[in-house]
Protein backbone atom coordinates (compact mmCIF):
# COMPACT_ATOMS: atom_id res chain seq x y z
CA UNK A 1 0.00 0.00 0.00
CA UNK A 2 2.48 2.33 0.71
CA UNK A 3 4.61 1.72 -2.48
CA UNK A 4 1.37 2.43 -3.91
CA UNK A 5 1.01 5.43 -2.11
CA UNK A 6 4.22 6.85 -3.09
CA UNK A 7 4.05 6.27 -7.04
CA UNK A 8 0.93 8.47 -6.85
CA UNK A 9 2.36 10.97 -5.24
CA UNK A 10 5.62 10.95 -7.80
CA UNK A 11 3.07 10.86 -10.83
CA UNK A 12 0.90 13.42 -8.73
CA UNK A 13 -2.33 11.86 -10.43
CA UNK A 14 -5.12 9.55 -9.18
CA UNK A 15 -7.06 7.83 -11.77
CA UNK A 16 -10.44 6.67 -12.22
CA UNK A 17 -12.12 4.30 -14.97
CA UNK A 18 -9.22 5.54 -17.29
CA UNK A 19 -9.47 9.28 -16.47
CA UNK A 20 -7.02 11.09 -14.72
CA UNK A 21 -6.84 13.93 -12.15
CA UNK A 22 -3.26 16.29 -11.88
CA UNK A 23 -2.77 16.82 -8.42
CA UNK A 24 -2.09 20.96 -7.53
CA UNK A 25 2.03 20.38 -6.57
CA UNK A 26 3.16 22.22 -3.30
CA UNK A 27 6.48 22.07 -1.22
CA UNK A 28 4.98 21.65 2.32
CA UNK A 29 2.84 18.26 3.90
CA UNK A 30 0.21 20.03 6.10
CA UNK A 31 -1.19 15.93 7.06
CA UNK A 32 0.82 13.19 5.17
CA UNK A 33 -2.13 9.90 6.13
CA UNK A 34 -5.77 9.69 5.99
CA UNK A 35 -7.09 6.01 6.80
CA UNK A 36 -10.78 4.90 6.51
CA UNK A 37 -11.52 7.29 3.63
CA UNK A 38 -13.39 7.64 0.46
CA UNK A 39 -12.45 9.70 -2.37
CA UNK A 40 -14.34 11.99 -4.25
CA UNK A 41 -12.96 12.84 -7.81
CA UNK A 42 -13.55 16.25 -9.85
CA UNK A 43 -12.56 15.43 -13.27
CA UNK A 44 -11.12 18.27 -16.13
CA UNK A 45 -13.16 18.11 -19.10
CA UNK A 46 -13.90 20.42 -22.24
CA UNK A 47 -16.36 20.30 -24.81
CA UNK A 48 -15.29 22.78 -27.85
CA UNK A 49 -14.37 26.08 -26.36
CA UNK A 50 -16.21 25.33 -22.70
CA UNK A 51 -14.28 23.93 -19.47
CA UNK A 52 -16.26 21.56 -17.33
CA UNK A 53 -16.26 19.52 -13.93
CA UNK A 54 -16.95 16.05 -13.64
CA UNK A 55 -17.91 14.36 -10.73
CA UNK A 56 -17.66 10.96 -9.20
CA UNK A 57 -18.09 10.37 -5.70
CA UNK A 58 -20.10 6.58 -6.53
CA UNK A 59 -17.39 5.26 -3.76
CA UNK A 60 -18.26 7.63 -1.66
CA UNK A 61 -19.55 6.21 1.90
CA UNK A 62 -20.48 8.93 4.31
CA UNK A 63 -19.31 7.88 7.95
CA UNK A 64 -15.66 8.19 6.51
CA UNK A 65 -13.34 10.49 5.86
CA UNK A 66 -13.71 12.20 2.85
CA UNK A 67 -10.92 12.89 0.20
CA UNK A 68 -11.65 15.51 -2.39
CA UNK A 69 -9.11 15.07 -5.36
CA UNK A 70 -9.18 17.46 -7.58
CA UNK A 71 -7.84 18.75 -10.71
CA UNK A 72 -5.34 21.66 -10.49
CA UNK A 73 -6.30 22.84 -14.03
CA UNK A 74 -10.15 23.14 -13.10
CA UNK A 75 -10.95 27.36 -12.32
CA UNK A 76 -12.67 27.75 -8.83
CA UNK A 77 -16.14 29.12 -10.36
CA UNK A 78 -16.88 25.36 -10.98
CA UNK A 79 -14.80 23.74 -8.26
CA UNK A 80 -16.30 25.29 -5.08
CA UNK A 81 -19.98 25.16 -5.51
CA UNK A 82 -19.58 21.46 -6.08
CA UNK A 83 -17.42 21.24 -2.57
CA UNK A 84 -20.10 23.14 -1.14
CA UNK A 85 -23.00 20.88 -2.39
CA UNK A 86 -21.08 17.82 -1.60
CA UNK A 87 -19.90 18.67 1.99
CA UNK A 88 -23.36 19.73 2.70
CA UNK A 89 -24.65 15.93 1.33
CA UNK A 90 -22.52 14.40 3.55
CA UNK A 91 -23.53 17.00 6.54
CA UNK A 92 -27.21 16.27 5.91
CA UNK A 93 -26.56 12.21 6.04
CA UNK A 94 -28.07 9.82 8.39
CA UNK A 95 -25.18 7.72 8.14
CA UNK A 96 -22.32 10.64 8.51
CA UNK A 97 -19.80 9.89 11.66
CA UNK A 98 -19.46 12.23 14.26
CA UNK A 99 -15.59 11.73 13.59
CA UNK A 100 -15.51 12.04 9.70
CA UNK A 101 -13.30 14.94 8.36
CA UNK A 102 -13.41 16.48 4.65
CA UNK A 103 -9.49 16.95 3.19
CA UNK A 104 -8.08 18.57 -0.21
CA UNK A 105 -5.56 16.18 -1.73
CA UNK A 106 -2.49 17.32 -3.52
CA UNK A 107 1.18 16.33 -4.13
CA UNK A 108 4.18 17.15 -1.99
CA UNK A 109 6.76 18.06 -4.40
CA UNK A 110 9.68 18.12 -2.05
CA UNK A 111 9.09 15.24 -0.05
CA UNK A 112 7.67 13.69 -3.57
CA UNK A 113 4.90 12.38 -1.34
CA UNK A 114 0.52 12.73 -1.14
CA UNK A 115 -0.50 15.01 1.39
CA UNK A 116 -3.95 16.04 2.92
CA UNK A 117 -5.64 19.61 3.41
CA UNK A 118 -8.44 19.52 6.20
CA UNK A 119 -11.46 21.56 5.03
CA UNK A 120 -13.99 20.05 7.29
CA UNK A 121 -14.11 23.67 9.20
CA UNK A 122 -13.42 25.70 6.27
CA UNK A 123 -16.61 27.44 5.31
CA UNK A 124 -16.46 27.95 1.66
CA UNK A 125 -18.88 30.79 -0.33
CA UNK A 126 -19.24 32.24 -3.56
CA UNK A 127 -19.90 35.53 -3.66
CA UNK A 128 -17.91 38.77 -1.67
CA UNK A 129 -17.64 39.09 2.18
CA UNK A 130 -19.61 41.47 3.70
CA UNK A 131 -17.86 42.41 6.74
CA UNK A 132 -14.24 41.35 8.01
CA UNK A 133 -10.79 41.65 6.86
CA UNK A 134 -10.51 40.41 3.31
CA UNK A 135 -7.01 38.64 1.98
CA UNK A 136 -7.23 38.52 -1.17
CA UNK A 137 -4.66 35.72 -2.97
CA UNK A 138 -4.89 37.09 -6.80
CA UNK A 139 -4.12 34.63 -10.03
CA UNK A 140 -0.46 34.66 -9.31
CA UNK A 141 -1.06 34.21 -5.47
CA UNK A 142 0.20 37.85 -4.88
CA UNK A 143 -1.44 39.05 -1.54
CA UNK A 144 -3.84 41.33 -0.85
CA UNK A 145 -4.80 42.74 2.59
CA UNK A 146 -8.43 44.70 2.30
CA UNK A 147 -6.57 46.26 -1.33
CA UNK A 148 -2.76 46.68 0.38
CA UNK A 149 -0.17 44.43 -1.08
CA UNK A 150 1.84 42.66 1.62
CA UNK A 151 4.83 40.44 0.49
CA UNK A 152 3.95 37.07 1.18
CA UNK A 153 6.83 36.46 4.12
CA UNK A 154 5.12 39.14 6.24
CA UNK A 155 1.38 38.13 6.06
CA UNK A 156 1.48 36.63 9.29
CA UNK A 157 3.24 39.58 11.21
CA UNK A 158 1.16 42.21 9.34
CA UNK A 159 -2.29 40.65 10.28
CA UNK A 160 -1.15 40.45 13.96
CA UNK A 161 -0.65 44.46 13.94
CA UNK A 162 -3.74 44.95 12.72
CA UNK A 163 -5.97 47.10 14.74
CA UNK A 164 -7.79 44.94 17.53
CA UNK A 165 -10.54 47.50 19.38
CA UNK A 166 -13.20 44.77 18.49
CA UNK A 167 -13.13 40.90 17.27
CA UNK A 168 -11.51 40.46 13.77
CA UNK A 169 -12.72 37.86 11.37
CA UNK A 170 -10.65 37.03 8.81
CA UNK A 171 -11.76 35.85 5.39
CA UNK A 172 -9.67 34.21 2.35
CA UNK A 173 -10.48 35.29 -0.82
CA UNK A 174 -10.02 33.84 -4.05
CA UNK A 175 -10.52 34.81 -8.10
CA UNK A 176 -13.35 32.38 -9.34
CA UNK A 177 -11.64 32.38 -12.64
CA UNK A 178 -8.13 31.21 -10.79
CA UNK A 179 -7.44 27.92 -10.97
CA UNK A 180 -8.24 25.22 -7.88
CA UNK A 181 -4.17 24.69 -7.87
CA UNK A 182 -4.04 28.60 -6.65
CA UNK A 183 -7.13 27.74 -4.14
CA UNK A 184 -4.84 25.15 -2.03
CA UNK A 185 -1.83 26.96 -2.47
CA UNK A 186 -3.05 29.79 -0.59
CA UNK A 187 -4.26 27.70 2.10
CA UNK A 188 -1.51 25.63 2.73
CA UNK A 189 0.61 28.69 2.87
CA UNK A 190 -1.73 30.29 5.06
CA UNK A 191 -1.27 27.10 7.69
CA UNK A 192 2.53 27.12 7.17
CA UNK A 193 2.06 30.30 8.40
CA UNK A 194 0.31 29.54 11.72
CA UNK A 195 -3.35 31.30 10.27
CA UNK A 196 -6.18 29.80 11.00
CA UNK A 197 -8.68 29.26 8.05
CA UNK A 198 -12.25 29.39 8.69
CA UNK A 199 -13.97 31.81 5.73
CA UNK A 200 -12.99 31.09 2.13
CA UNK A 201 -14.74 33.63 -0.10
CA UNK A 202 -14.71 32.95 -4.35
CA UNK A 203 -15.67 35.86 -6.49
Amino acid sequence: MKKLVLIIGFLSLFSCQEKAVLLPQIDNTIQADVVDHSPIYLFFKTEGKDTLVDVNRKNSISSTHWIFNIDKRLPLRLVVPEVIKLQAKKEGSAHKSAGSENYFSYSDRIQKQLAFLPITKMNFTMGMPKFGVRIYFDKNNTIFVDDVAIKNEDLDTYLAKLPSDKPRRFNYCFDKDSSYENLVKGLVFAQTKGLQVAHVFVY
